[in-house]
């Protein structure tokens, strides 16, 4: 099966490109992005050495449904998809900050606190919390934007301030817009039989006015429990049903990779590309609520080329 690993397009106007860990970024004429969903898939902060098919697709389609979805709580980047793999959209000066949220103790945050750590980006923590219980709110846990190569880092808010990364009167409003939005994440989830766990939104500014950018609400960015069952495993201490890409980081656990130097990424068999991708294809599905239909991959490149040149001749 086909996957998009690289891009190298150049449309009319282009004015940079940027290789993320999964998406490329096309800047047109300074004051438009044209985001690729590309079918590379990281963890650990580590990109994998093969695509996954239909993954691109899959994250596009989420994130834009989901920017639709909250438009009215903060106003968002997006212009138009013009490809199941592409967003266009506003250019947006992004805050050097990620906005993670948890509405539960796990992942991370768990690991954490297991190992005695009581206080996570300066939000204390309180003794005697199992793995996966449900915070009595939501709490916010930023990370600083990390460049390329180098890993995010977790830091408080009171540090943000300090350091004088966002201005206090921009990080009370993104604090406000990160909790609305993960509210309306939790009511969306909630219909399709499912608990937001936790996420991250990214920010930026654009003629003074702050804007939602990159993807929302995706497998890649939070991670989904099964509502149906999960105070019952809780109960009983057992692992909960979800869905996310911690399968993928718990496939490279089991397989001795954590990021760490001198690892070597575990083979990727064709059997594991089509397995993850299997899974990817449930996590759409569940959390749209809506059939996947896989588009024609049989040439990647050009077909998302001429829909983008398509889209900037408007």
């Amino acid at each position: 099966m086909n996957a998009l690993t690289k891009t190298n397009f150049n449309f009319p106007h282009q004015t940079a490109v940027y290789h993320g860990k999964v998406r490329d970024v096309y800047t047109v004429k300074n004051d438009l992005l044209v985001m690729v969903a590309t079918d590379r898939i990281s963890a650990f902060d580590v990109v994998l050495p093969k695509g996954i098919p239909y993954k691109g697709q899959m994250l596009n389609q989420i994130a834009a449904k989901f920017l639709d979805a909250t438009a009215d709580i903060v106003p968002n980047w997006k212009l138009a998809a013009p490809d199941p793999m592409v967003t266009v959209g506003l250019r947006c000066e992004g805050f050097p900050v990620e906005m993670i949220v948890r509405g539960y103790l796990c992942g991370s945050a768990w690991r954490a606190y297991k190992s005695g750590v009581r206080e996570i980006c300066g939000v204390k923590i309180p003794d005697g919390m199992k793995e996966n219980q449900r915070f009595p709110h939501p709490i916010i846990t930023p990370t600083t934007k990390a460049e390329l190569g180098l890993h995010d880092e977790d830091i408080s808010k009171e540090e943000i301030l300090a350091q004088g990364l966002v201005s206090p009167e921009d990080y009370e409003l993104l604090e406000r817009y990160t909790l609305a939005l993960f509210n309306r994440g939790t009511e969306i989830a909630d219909k399709r039989g499912l608990i937001l766990v936790d996420t991250k939104y990214e920010f930026g500014k654009k003629d003074g006015k702050i804007y939602l950018i990159d993807e929302i609400h995706t497998p890649d960015s939070s991670r989904y429990f099964y509502a149906e069952g999960y105070e019952e495993r809780f109960a009983k201490g057992e692992a909960q049903k979800q869905l996310s890409k911690e399968f993928v980081r718990e496939w490279l656990m089991d397989n001795g990779f954590q990021g760490k130097t001198g690892q070597q990424v575990p083979e990727m068999t064709d059997e594991i590309v089509a397995s993850i991708s299997e899974r990817y294809i449930e996590l759409f599905e569940n959390i749209t609520g809506e059939k996947f239909v896989k588009e024609d991959i049989s040439n990647i490149s050009e077909r998302i080329e001429k829909n983008i040149n398509q889209w900037l001749k408007k």
